[in-house]
């Protein structure tokens, strides 16, 4: 009887099963080391929340996902808030959310992304997010103290667009071009905020193998939207030939640090 276990086919097989197996609640990205690689930002962003969050009275953490980041940078801050609220707006990472953060006395407000924001006006010191889908500028400055911050890390324009166009073909420029740091600038203004920083980098991602492709598409949803396995195998399997032969496949994604402040006048 002949042993199949390292014939192209079930290991192609295998790792796509792999992929569509892992759960995707949260932004805990740990199951990609040693499969995928995405060179961090030069700011830190999560340590240097940790610094803001010791200097802050009441904190607002929008889109918190499974609330890994809020967290994080709660556990490494010199001080904690007197108050700190997160919002989110997708079911399971709210129940996620809510089970990390409540230990810490953090409410997890089901809220959705593209809805006002559920609290009273001038209610924080410090707004934070780490990849807002989009920022609702008005409501931001809506629910900033005079001199309050808000401090975030956005996704820029194109970001993994190798890997976007792979399956979808070439996209238009203006596809991203609502979150160019430029445009998000304009917006913030237009509310009344004042930008106090705005940086953008580029950053270097690999992906070692299929079920790392499989796994990403799956939990960034609005990459190929509709993504599955079984609507993707012809290219899934292309794309896995293609490492196996060449090596990792190589995208990049962007981000930019922005912060700015509610003027006090």
């Amino acid at each position: 009887m002949s042993d199949d276990r390292n014939h192209p086919d079930k290991i192609f097989e295998d790792l796509l099963a792999e992929g569509a197996a892992v759960p995707t609640e949260g932004w805990d990205f740990s199951w990609f080391e040693g499969r995928a690689t995405e060179a961090r930002p030069s700011w830190g962003y999560a340590v240097s929340l940790a610094g803001r969050l010791a200097g802050a009275t009441a904190v607002l953490d929008i889109q918190t996902g499974g609330g890994e980041v809020l967290d994080f940078a709660l556990a490494r801050a010199a001080a904690a808030p007197a108050l700190t609220v997160a919002t989110e707006g997708w079911p399971a990472n709210v129940a996620k959310a809510t089970a990390l953060l409540r230990p810490r006395g953090i409410a997890v407000v089901d809220s959705p992304e593209d809805a006002p924001l559920p609290f009273a006006d001038a209610a924080f010191d410090l707004v934070t997010s780490r990849h807002p889908v989009r920022p609702l500028w008005g409501e931001i400055a809506r629910v900033l103290q005079p001199g309050g911050t808000y401090f975030a890390q956005h996704v820029g324009p194109r970001s993994v667009y190798e890997l976007v166009e792979y399956f979808l073909g070439p996209q238009p420029e203006a596809a991203s071009h609502d979150r160019h740091p430029d445009i998000e600038r304009a917006g913030a203004e237009a509310a009344g905020l004042e930008i106090v920083d705005l940086r953008a980098e580029r950053l270097r991602i690999e992906f070692h193998d299929i079920a790392a492709v499989v796994h990403f598409l799956r939990k960034v949803v609005w990459m190929v939207p509709g993504f599955t396995v079984e609507a993707h195998e012809p290219r899934l399997r292309a794309l896995h030939e293609r490492i196996t032969a060449q090596g990792p496949f190589v995208a990049h994604s962007t981000r930019h640090l922005f912060e700015a402040r509610r003027p006090t006048i």
